[in-house]
């Protein structure tokens, strides 16, 4: 019996009865379709005072916009329909408790470090990381300790982190409380997370996983594992990015060994909207009932097409895909399909652009170097051939010899942080041109969205390279948000006499 067939045996005899039920979802659709006499929010009453709404979007879907009602249970205390879908949705991801997000896996990383940090706590964590994650250092007042973060040749991509750079960086600070963790990266990469969690918790050190784009890795053997599978203590998952959920769908993963998951309640309530989109919820019903009852499938296609995307693209003169080497090679995301364009003269930036103005084809996101592509549960060959033709046009009629020998975009791997992102956020700033904030200290994030890694964050020390890079970015248009000077001539740092 090979690997597969044991797959389907194991979820078909133990899990895939109870997991045909869709709670939530099958409670939402019953009320909808009662005639009732709607005297709460929201307002709109059932879709029947904003026409413009129930044209665009249909009466069913309006019909299913309630707000939190006894039939339909409440997510802020869970004990009934709710309840039981999250404990679905737990088992499906082997976890020992699940909580719905409804604004996406940026919330639940707020969630999962307010939890479990505080103030002048440490958290080890890469450089890669996504800015939800830095705002929510901001939010709970912990200090980053940055890993080193190795890169991907003449890519520019930051890969993943080392498990022999955590054990070194944890033997030699024991008041690191935690480590926060990738898997994968938005190219793909992962670690050995096994391995990791073993080397934390034998010194009683938490690890925390952002998994925003591994939502569909317990579902598929030919895929990484999982955080929670693995025995991390908490991860967040974007079901709504690879596992079919609406977008800003997403779950907070807990296992209860060394997390009170009182307390992550208490945090939840907190940050998220007492008002939770029953639509967004209920798609996490869906979904999970998909991806256990289906996902194998429709995973084993998803998988299937990627490959032979990368076959072909990668015959393509000019162009190659980007592959795990070293250590990321026994575990890497198949399904992100990232494409190095450098060959073609061309900026990542310059590619994902012609590819949705003249082949209407939307790409996940571009970077100085290269591009990305999601292969998920509903692409189709046809998709994929039109995604490789593309290229083969674009390699053949905009080719450039010019800019080949760019110099390669660098992320700043290991900045030097001289105050917590929360004290900095608190200081008092000014604005002062470029040039003359080198040596000053940060008082504001700046990155390119997507993917969303901080090129500088409140408290770090603005370098030459960090000027160089944020220049790199701006020549080539890429979209940089959360700078308070749109022009980026002039950044926000924090004044001195703060300092003192």
């Amino acid at each position: 019996m090979d690997l597969n067939t044991q797959y389907v045996s194991v979820v078909d005899t133990n899990r895939l009865e109870k997991h045909r039920d869709i709670p939530l979802l099958s409670a939402l659709k019953e009320y909808s379709l009662q005639d009732i006499a709607a005297f709460d929010v929201p307002g709109h009453k059932r879709g029947q005072g904003v026409k413009v709404l129930n044209q665009y979007f249909g009466h069913e879907l309006m019909r299913m916009d309630v707000n939190s009602l006894p039939l339909l249970d409440n997510v802020s205390n869970a004990k009934g329909v709710i309840k039981e879908a999250q404990e679905l949705l737990a088992d499906a991801y082997h976890a020992d408790a699940a909580f719905f997000m409804t604004n996406g896996t940026t919330s639940a990383i707020h969630c999962m470090l307010m939890s479990v940090l505080g103030p002048n706590d440490k958290v080890l964590l890469p450089r890669n990381i996504h800015k939800s994650a830095l705002n929510g250092l901001i939010l709970c007042g912990a200090t980053p300790v940055y890993l080193p973060t190795e890169m991907l040749g003449k890519e520019g991509i930051a890969c993943n982190v080392k498990p022999s750079d955590v054990e070194s960086m944890l033997n030699q600070d024991s008041n690191i409380k935690a480590v926060f963790l990738l898997n994968p990266t938005y190219y793909g990469f992962v670690t050995d997370l096994e391995q990791i969690i073993q080397i934390c918790h034998q010194r009683d050190v938490l690890v925390l996983v952002d998994e925003a784009h591994g939502a569909h890795f317990p579902f598929h053997p030919d895929l990484p594992p999982s955080g929670v599978e693995l025995g991390a203590d908490v991860s967040c998952v974007s079901i709504h990015k690879t596992g079919g959920a609406l977008t800003q769908a997403s779950a907070l993963l807990v296992n209860k060994a060394r997390i009170d998951v009182k307390k992550v309640q208490q945090v939840i309530n907190m940050l998220q909207s007492t008002s939770c989109s029953y639509l967004l919820m209920s798609s996490l019903d869906g979904a999970r009932q998909n991806l256990v009852l289906n996902g194998h499938e429709q995973l084993s296609k998803t998988i299937y097409l990627s490959e032979y995307a990368r076959y072909k693209i990668n015959q393509i003169p000019g162009l190659h895909t980007i592959e795990p080497i070293g250590v990321y090679h026994q575990s890497y995301d198949v399904t992100k399909l990232g494409v190095n364009v450098q060959g073609l003269g061309l900026t990542g930036f310059e590619v994902y652009d012609l590819m949705w103005k003249k082949y209407n084809i939307q790409l996940e996101m571009p970077d100085f170097n290269n591009v990305l592509a999601v292969i998920s549960l509903g692409d189709q060959l046809k998709n994929i051939n039109r995604l490789i033709e593309a290229f083969k046009d674009i390699a053949s009629q905009h080719h450039k010899e010019s800019n080949i020998e760019q110099t390669p975009f660098k992320l700043v791997s290991h900045p030097q942080v001289e105050l917590s992102p929360r004290d900095a956020y608190f200081s008092e700033k000014e604005l002062v041109p470029l040039e003359e904030a080198i040596g000053r200290l940060a008082g504001e994030s700046i990155l390119a969205y997507p993917p969303g890694i901080p090129i500088v964050a409140p408290g770090e020390r603005i370098t030459s390279e960090v000027i160089i890079s944020l220049k790199q970015l701006k020549q080539s248009h890429a979209f940089l948000t959360d700078n308070v000077d749109k022009e980026m001539k002039q950044l926000l740092v924090i004044k001195e006499n703060n300092l003192s």
